[in-house]
């Protein structure tokens, strides 16, 4: 029986790539930053890339096949510029403080903090 092809709605090329070296495996490992369970093994960072990809396009088609939910790539979701934190009281005290000793919001002081 041949394989059918099913309709994927978004393209490999919108979701980002991210190529590591592992010197334990002497090898570039290819990852797909909305897909933490995929990966893919090459001599070279352009031969992983081109693993990746691959690995990636086999993975979008069987999750059509299955009618599983397909992530969003990062490219295609908005963001505001705004992120709401829980934290515990103790962590937001201590970093009231810092904020307040540095002269900043606690807001500005937060984003340096992830900025570093």
């Amino acid at each position: 029986m041949a394989k059918r092809k099913v309709s994927v709605s978004f393209r490999p090329e919108e979701y980002t790539y991210r190529v590591q070296y592992s010197p334990e495996d002497r090898a570039f490992i290819g990852l797909v930053e909305e897909f933490p369970g995929l990966s893919a093994f090459a001599n070279t960072l352009e031969e992983a890339v081109k693993e990746i990809q691959t690995v990636l396009v086999e993975g979008l088609q069987l999750l059509a096949e299955r009618g599983e939910q397909i992530p969003e790539p990062l490219s295609r979701r908005k963001y505001t510029g705004k992120l709401v934190l829980r934290l515990t009281p103790s962590l937001h005290q201590r970093l009231a403080a810092e904020a307040l000793r540095k002269g900043v919001s606690l807001n500005e002081y937060v984003k340096e903090r992830l900025a570093d």
